[in-house]
């Protein structure tokens, strides 16, 4: 019968317990035409809070409980729910939903509880006649009309002076009803207390008797705990005497502590001392380093410069080759003796508890190392001054002499003098410092701060691998 699928909210509440006038229909008419729709129009008085499950049906006159309605549809929430005033509403049933009969209806607002709180008028579903609009009677059936009226009119004023009646027993019933279970609820109250109050006399009673045997066992616990305070004394005092001993024999403890913190002290400085010898010998193994590179350059370059004197003399060319594995000998001495102090350099880092009779040897070797550089460096210059300016008569028949001549000894001349950086190959002038030439190749390493020892930074991820394995140590 309804539009939707839900069921509207009914009880079987009589109709002696509704509330009619808080909903008032208006424009309620006599007959509704079938086929149809139908508008109904309601006011929502102050005495009613619409909520969101009230609704209103047609109900066939006669109903006794909400749960007889025909159609129903949703009331409609008011857009002011707070106003204090009356609202008016509406809400219109389509005709396909409508009764098709022409028995008597009227309309009726249930709230979400089931309750109905108002009522309309009865209406028809029929079409509107002539006999509905005019009646014509007798002057004897309207006498008969009128005495029939007044009869009924004066029963309804006896019916409602016996109603008034009634109301005002039932209002004296009610109260003395209230009066009545007021003071059933103060006995039973009365009761509630007495039962209480005996419980709590049977608690207070268990309790007291429970006091008594806790205060016995109380007073023979009281006298084991005098004797336990004799027995902790006795204690305290030895202990007294015991802390006394052991604070002497702390006092003593710090002092040796302290000259123990001494000599820790001066075994620090003794290995700062060996950490700056160690130090100091890196340097002069780098210094070394730098020098065999720029010794091999020099090498290279003079192996190029007697490719270009090959068209010269037999005699000269026999001197240049001498000279050329003079040097080549002494580049391989000269290797071999750095092989040996990198090996000697990693046997101070293995054996660091030996570092006084390890650093002896590397100054030693150092110092061996140093006189032989000197030697070559010597030899160098005398290969220099045997390449200066030649006679015309001896230069391979030129007429003229040799015009590259110049140019050779200003070569070699020139490779003495001048530094090169062993990793980026930068020439540096001769004047530059030793302070600021080892800064520029320093630059190019990367040194490691538990071991020292250096790396390339080209070979970044071979540091990183040496780091990770002195993570593992």
């Amino acid at each position: 019968m309804d539009e939707t699928s839900d069921e509207p909210p009914t009880s079987a509440v009589l109709l002696d317990n509704c509330h009619f006038s808080q909903v008032v229909f208006n424009n309620v008419e006599k007959f509704y035409v079938p086929g149809g729709d139908v508008t109904c129009y309601y006011t929502l008085t102050q005495n009613i809070v619409p909520r969101g499950k009230d609704w209103v049906g047609i109900f066939r006159v006669g109903w006794k409980t909400t749960r007889e309605y025909y159609t129903f549809m949703w009331a409609p929430l008011p857009s002011d729910a707070r106003s204090d005033t009356a609202v008016q509403q509406q809400i219109q049933f389509k005709a396909y939903y409508l009764p098709k009969d022409d028995e008597y209806y009227q309309f009726c607002y249930v709230d979400q509880d089931g309750v109905v709180r108002g009522a309309s008028v009865p209406f028809q579903f029929r079409a509107e006649t002539e006999d509905d609009i005019l009646v014509v009677t007798t002057q004897g059936e309207v006498e008969e009309i009128e005495l029939q009226n007044r009869n009924l009119h004066k029963e309804n004023e006896e019916l409602k002076a016996s109603c008034a009646g009634l109301q005002k027993q039932n209002i004296d019933l009610q109260e003395e009803l209230n009066k009545t279970q007021e003071l059933q609820n103060s006995l039973e109250s009365l009761r509630c207390n007495t039962e209480k109050l005996e419980l709590e006399l049977n608690s207070l009673k268990k309790e007291n008797k429970h006091l008594k045997e806790l205060d016995d066992c109380r007073e023979a616990e009281l006298h084991q705990l005098k004797e336990q305070i004799q027995n902790v004394t006795s204690d305290k005092e030895r202990l007294e005497t015991r802390l006394k001993t052991a604070l002497d024999r702390m006092d003593q403890l710090q002092s040796q502590v302290l000259n123990y913190e001494k000599e820790v002290e001066n075994l620090s400085h003794m290995d700062r001392d060996k950490t700056e010898q160690l130090e100091s010998l890196k340097e002069e193994n780098r210094q070394l380093h730098v020098t065999r590179t720029q010794q091999k350059e020099q090498n290279k370059n003079l192996g190029h410069c007697m490719e270009y004197l090959k068209g010269s003399k037999a005699k000269r060319s026999l001197c240049l080759s001498c000279c050329l594995q003079n040097g080549q000998q002494q580049n391989r001495d000269l290797m071999k003796e750095l092989e040996e102090q990198k090996r000697l350099f990693q046997i101070l880092q293995a054996k660091k508890n030996e570092a006084d009779e390890e650093n002896q040897k590397l100054r030693e070797e150092n110092d061996r190392l140093l006189r032989h550089l000197s030697q070559e460096v010597s030899s160098f210059s005398v290969v220099s001054q045997a390449q200066a300016p030649i006679p015309a008569s001896e230069v391979g028949g030129f007429l003229y002499g040799n015009p590259y001549s110049d140019f050779i000894c200003n070569y070699f001349v020139l490779q003495v003098s001048i530094r090169k950086c062993p990793i980026c190959n930068e020439v540096f002038p001769e004047d530059i410092e030793t302070s600021q030439y080892e800064v520029h190749v320093q630059s190019h390493l990367l040194e490691c701060p538990l071991c020292s020892e250096t790396f390339e930074k080209s070979n970044k991820q071979v540091f990183d691998d040496h780091i990770f394995c002195h993570g593992l140590e």
